[in-house]
């Protein structure tokens, strides 16, 4: 991985950031649970001189990095989440493998966190070149609820700041490669649950009952028509039936049945009209069998999407800092990230770097994912003068906060 522009990170700071990394790996703690995590990155920045971070959603920490240069005062924040999966690693070839049992980082929070990390130390250190503030946050509870990106919503963490910058690992593109596209690049995703209310009957007499398994039937065909017959084909929405849990003997008309699932769009103005139909089509299905039906529907992050013209300065980033063939445009992703809290306040980007290489191709939330260190130090290199771009770039201020 070869990189046109001169290192922002001293040695110190190198190899903290893979210290970290390492660290973090071997220690990987579950969403709501990151305190050891928590110290861990408190103390690593104390030791290079930044103190007083503040705590947010319990576990999770940020650092304010004011810059003294004089000039316009800009504002970034910069996101690295921290907390790992309920998965057994298995890759024996790791020295720094996980060290707890059934926990382990497949989806590469050690490396967001760790590159986090080097954005904070060398701002720090450099804080007399650049004009303006970042805010660099170790968000927490990426992978399950409470979210940690809602707290960040929540609290008005991004108030008064212009930008957000968020990444992920991808090993589907080359080690060495970067990408990013405007628009929506990943889904949000609300869970539901469905409550349907029939009576009990022998099953020898069904017409005296009403057969709640066939009203939760009747739903999941119905419920998919939604999506091929009343969404756009770009939106990529998706309706899915998770769990479905009822009856307790062959001989008895099921009273009852409860059903779980997931709402996904990529269109926030569709979002709440998808869920208006999941709940109608129940109702009304249930209705039609002499049933009743109750849905409840939980709110979850929202699509993250992509500022067109942050893209545009990655893309010249890149261009600069890698070669003409570092960049892809990639493409948009099925799951969801809580940084989509963070677009919907500020304009923001949420870019991919490379992973892939022989040996290390598995993808995320599976027990053989792996990164190699290697893509760690140029992608802290990148974010950083990234960041300096967009300190240097016009931009007003923007912010933008849930139900304003």
């Amino acid at each position: 991985m070869n990189s046109r522009i001169n290192s922002f990170l001293t040695e110190a700071e190198r190899n903290a950031v893979l210290e970290l990394r390492h660290g973090m790996h071997r220690e990987p703690e579950l969403s709501n649970n990151e305190w050891k995590t928590q110290q861990r990155i408190r103390e690593m920045l104390e030791r290079f001189g930044l103190t007083g971070a503040n705590a947010f959603h319990n576990t999770g920490l940020y650092i304010d990095i004011e810059g003294t240069a004089s000039g316009p005062k800009r504002s970034i924040a910069v996101r690295g989440d921290i907390d790992a999966l309920p998965i057994s690693e298995a890759r024996d070839d790791l020295p720094y493998r996980s060290q707890v049992d059934g926990v382990m980082h497949a989806c590469g929070h050690d490396l967001h966190a760790s590159i986090a990390m080097g954005v904070a130390l060398s701002f720090h250190r450099m804080r007399s070149n650049f004009a303006g503030k970042v805010r660099v946050l170790f968000q927490p509870a990426e992978e399950a609820e409470p979210l940690g990106g809602r707290t960040v919503a929540e609290e008005r963490l991004l108030e008064g700041f212009e930008r957000a910058v968020g990444y992920h690992v991808s090993p589907s593109i080359p080690l060495g490669t970067y990408g990013a596209r405007e628009g929506a690049v990943t889904k949000s995703a609300d869970q539901f649950m469905v409550t349907v209310t029939g009576s009990a009957a022998h099953g020898s007499t069904p017409h005296s009952g009403v057969d709640a398994i066939a009203i939760a039937a009747a739903f999941v065909n119905e419920v998919q028509k939604v999506i091929s017959r009343e969404m756009p084909v770009e939106d990529r929405s998706v309706i899915t039936i998770g769990t479905i849990h009822g009856g307790e003997a062959t001989n008895i008309i099921c009273p009852r049945v409860v059903m779980e699932g997931t709402i996904r769009t990529t269109s926030p103005e569709r979002r709440a009209l998808l869920s208006q139909r999941v709940s109608d089509i129940a109702e009304g299905v249930a209705a039609i069998h002499r049933g009743k039906a109750e849905v409840v529907v939980q709110s979850g992050e929202p699509a993250v999407i992509n500022d067109p013209e942050m893209v545009r300065l990655f893309h010249d980033a890149v261009l600069d800092t890698m070669g003409p063939d570092a960049f892809t445009h990639g493409k948009a992703l099925s799951g969801s990230d809580d940084f989509g809290f963070y677009s919907q306040c500020v304009p923001s980007i949420y870019f991919w770097f490379g992973s892939g290489e022989p040996g290390n191709e598995s993808g995320v939330h599976t027990p053989t994912f792996a990164v190699s260190d290697q893509v760690l130090i140029p992608t802290t290199e990148l974010a950083i003068k990234y960041c300096f771009d967009l300190l240097s770039c016009a931009a007003g201020p923007s912010v933008r906060f849930p139900g304003e």
